[in-house]
């Protein structure tokens, strides 16, 4: 590696070191700003390495228009001389051909052939060394040092290096050399932070730059400086005693000359993590296309099955580029993973990494947190989940023997943020009815795939309360103390124990003989004041729906064990509302009072009801033969009035997803039950649009644009749309792991405006409850028909 110590110092020391054959900056560099200097990414691997940059034509013509007239023989556009054929000692460059008479434009050709590295690269280097491609009149002197190849700071030039055709061949052989990945630099690490100095003093420092692709570390190989602020502030002179300007004038002259440096590039990246977890496989880096600042798409395929993710989560490092996910996998075993970047503008797609990974899996884990004897029984609580599913799972609690399942599907946010791929549903807490004195009690969670069932442990615990009370086939006791008519049904209430056990019991309500089974375990103190080993739990309180009219009512209590039920009472009710509406056969009634084409779908509204119930009945909707089910249930004071004693809850205002065009649109009114259903019409409607957008399995696409704390939740909002379906589609917001879904559906005339056909109904902005504290927030685009979902990205924010 050689070191400039010459270029790099300020420009005064650099005159009187090098006389009249300093480089300046070009003098163009106005048409730049320093700001746009990224240190990461001077110039792209599309730009620096490539065999077909220029023809040699294009190079004399560019030296031709560089020079000008030449005072001697030795300018670059006139400049020529025999070359050997040549074979380097080591690098990956070609045999070079030698020939007789060779120009300065064909030797750089030829080089760039050999060499794979772009003639625009040694044409600018060529002017940034010794500023030979504009000059008028060079010596020998400089020509044989042209490119400064084999001239290290502080020491005489290597005369084996000498001559121009050396110097070029030599200088391309390093360029590759360079970005090799097999070659012998290795120091600076691409796709990772590496410190780079601002000059050869030491006390002028460093900075942390992403080196983001080889040709930049390439550059900096070549000459391993960065320019500083002050020399970024004066493009076109000098900065300050800390300044360096080799890579700086590289990068303008390559700009004045060829246009950006970094234009039409693929995405950069590095993949920083992909690791097996229980249930999926976790992916993480970061990924940015440098044709532009916003985030792009990275795809990554599990086992060949693709998806897309937005590189858009906040890095100190490399600003908004970031992504961390965990991608679901049916199974556990060995993966095979490949991630790419998407490419936005010019270039192509990139391969960042292919692997395989071990996921887990097996049987059940998780434990039991808390067992005690309560009041009636045994409390148990703790957590489950299957490593091969993220779907709740069974637990089987054995009190003395006797086992009862329930669903381990309670909200766990702890359990949910130490297995975020699985979600909070995954605890239980229950109550298992058992007599006063000592049980044994296990907990098993029940297993769904591979794996065995999981014993979580077993213990004893003391149920309190009078262990005397046993099963002497004694008959239930109890009171039947109201039953009262109210809109709609029958309010029953009262209390009932069996004297044989302290758990609560069953109660049945009949109405008209027709019987519903509840039960009795609602507080009431007053009871287990009266009755002391029984506990509290013995009150019961429904609501039975029943149409107006007279009803007669009874309640039994029932018998646990050996024994007799007790009826606790009977009463005669009248719920208020209009009488003799009952099932006679008839067939429903209503009115379709709009039919028309919105942004997204069909727009429907009217009244239906079944002239044999008070109750809001089903309208059918059929949009060209597809059928959406709804329930008529809207206010209609209009129809209370034609129809007393019906209500109000008879109307319907319903959009049902359809794509622009014409559709044949037909709405049933269904009975409620015997008779026939009503065909209330039929009309064409045509809803506006591009008529091309149809079902394709296309990924939903849109941003998540904001993330911010308010008082007492997270504000949320973006934008989001299936390019299969100009109707407006769901997206799912979830805090901490906890997802609830809302609709994209709010105006957005800039997504209409940029995506004609799919209207403007494509918005959201929703406020989330959370408390006090740092939350996570991830948000997906929910597909609406075939293909996967997308995630719009997550943020962290801070409630306080």
């Amino acid at each position: 590696m050689k070191i400039k110590w010459m270029r790099v110092l300020a420009l005064g020391l650099v005159l009187g070191s090098l006389g009249a054959f300093i480089v300046a900056a070009p003098q163009r560099a106005e048409a730049l700003s320093g700001s746009d200097f990224n240190p990461g990414n001077i110039i792209s691997d599309q730009n620096f390495f490539t065999t077909d940059a220029m023809s040699q034509n294009e190079i004399q013509a560019f030296l031709n228009a560089q020079v000008g007239t030449c005072s001697n023989t030795l300018c670059l556009n006139v400049y020529s001389m025999n070359t050997a054929t040549t074979t380097l000692a080591f690098g990956t460059c070609a045999t070079y051909v030698g020939e007789a008479n060779e120009s300065a434009a064909r030797i750089i050709y030829k080089v760039q052939q050999a060499c794979s590295v772009s003639a625009k690269i040694l044409l600018v280097t060529l002017q940034k060394e010794q500023g030979l491609v504009t000059s008028k009149g060079p010596t020998e002197a400089i020509l044989r040092k042209a490119l400064g190849q084999g001239c290290p700071d502080g020491s005489s030039c290597d005369p084996a290096f000498y001559g121009f055709f050396l110097q070029v061949y030599s200088a391309a052989r390093q360029f590759a050399w360079y970005g090799n990945p097999a070659g012998s630099h290795t120091s600076i690490k691409v796709g990772q932070t590496n410190a780079v100095r601002f000059h050869p003093n030491t006390a002028c420092g460093s900075s942390n730059v992403v080196i983001q692709n080889r040709a930049t570390a390439a550059l900096y190989y070549y000459t391993p400086y960065q320019p500083n602020q002050a020399a970024l502030a004066n493009l076109g002179g000098t900065g300050d005693a800390c300044s360096s300007y080799g890579n700086r004038n590289f990068w303008i002259q390559y700009s004045d000359w060829f246009g950006s440096p970094t234009a039409g590039k693929s995405p950069v990246g590095n993949v920083e993590l992909i690791s097996g977890r229980i249930g999926g496989v976790q992916v993480a880096g970061w990924a940015l296309d440098p044709d532009t600042t916003s985030p792009i798409d990275v795809h990554v395929y599990v086992d060949g099955a693709g998806r897309s993710i937005q590189a858009n989560l906040s890095r100190s490092d490399v600003g908004a580029h970031g992504y961390n996910v965990t991608i679901p996998v049916t199974f556990p075993g060995i993966h095979s993973v490949c991630v790419y970047g998407i490419n936005t503008l010019g270039g192509t797609n990139t391969q960042y990494a292919c692997s395989t990974v071990v996921t887990p899996g097996g049987s059940p884990i998780g434990g039991v947190e808390a067992v005690s004897g309560v009041d009636g029984g045994v409390a148990v609580s703790g957590w489950a989940i299957d490593p091969d599913t993220a779907q709740p799972i069974d637990v089987h609690v054995y009190v003395s023997g006797a086992a009862v399942g329930y669903r381990a599907n309670k909200i766990r946010t702890d359990v949910g943020r130490a297995y975020p791929e699985y979600g909070n549903n995954h605890g239980f807490s229950e109550k298992i009815t058992a007599t006063p004195g000592v049980h044994d009690v296990c907990v098993y969670a029940i297993n769904t795939s591979s794996g065995a069932n999981a014993l979580f442990g077993c213990t004893s615990v003391t149920v309190p309360g009078n262990s005397s009370i046993t099963e002497q086939g004694r008959t239930p006791i109890g009171a039947f103390e109201a039953a009262q008519g109210v809109t709609g049904g029958i309010n029953v209430g009262g209390w009932a124990l069996d004297p044989d056990t302290a758990s609560s019991i069953a109660v049945h309500i009949y109405v008209d003989g027709t019987g519903v089974p509840y039960q009795a375990n609602k507080l009431r103190t007053d009871v287990g004041a009266a009755f002391p080993p029984y506990g509290n739990n013995h009150g019961f309180g429904e609501t039975i729906a029943v149409t107006p009219g007279n009803h007669q009512v009874c309640v039994y209590a029932i018998n646990t064990g050996p024994g007799t039920h007790a009826m606790l009472g009977c009463s005669a009710v009248t719920v208020p509302g209009a009488v003799g509406i009952t099932e006679r056969g008839r067939a429903p009634v209503g009115v379709i009072e709009a039919a028309q084409g919105g942004s997204g779908g069909v727009n429907v509204s009217g009244w239906a009801l079944d002239p044999d119930t008070a109750a809001s009945i089903e309208v059918h909707v059929y949009v060209d033969g597809a059928g959406s089910s709804y329930t008529a249930n809207k206010a209609r004071t209009d129809i209370a009035s034609a129809f007393p004693g019906y209500g109000a809850s008879h109307g319907f205002s319903e959009t049902v997803s359809a794509p622009p065009g014409a559709h044949e649109t037909c709405v049933y009114a269904i009975n409620t039950g015997s008779g026939v259903n009503s065909l209330l019409g039929c009309h064409t409607v045509t809803v506006p649009g591009s008529v091309g957008i149809t079902e394709q399995g296309r990924t939903p696409i849109g941003v998540l644009e904001a993330v911010h704390a308010v008082s007492g939740g997270v504000s949320v909002g973006g934008w989001a749309l299936d390019p299969d379906t100009a109707a407006a589609i769901t997206v799912h917001i979830y805090v901490d792991g906890v997802g609830v879904p809302y609709s994209a559906n709010k105006s957005r005339t800039d997504i209409a405006a940029a995506f004609p056909g799919y209207g403007e109904n494509h918005g959201f902005g929703e406020t989330v409850s959370v408390a006090q504290g740092s939350h996570q927030v991830c948000v997906y685009a929910i597909n609406s028909g075939a293909g996967a979902h997308a995630s719009l990205g997550c943020s962290t924010v801070t409630v306080s």
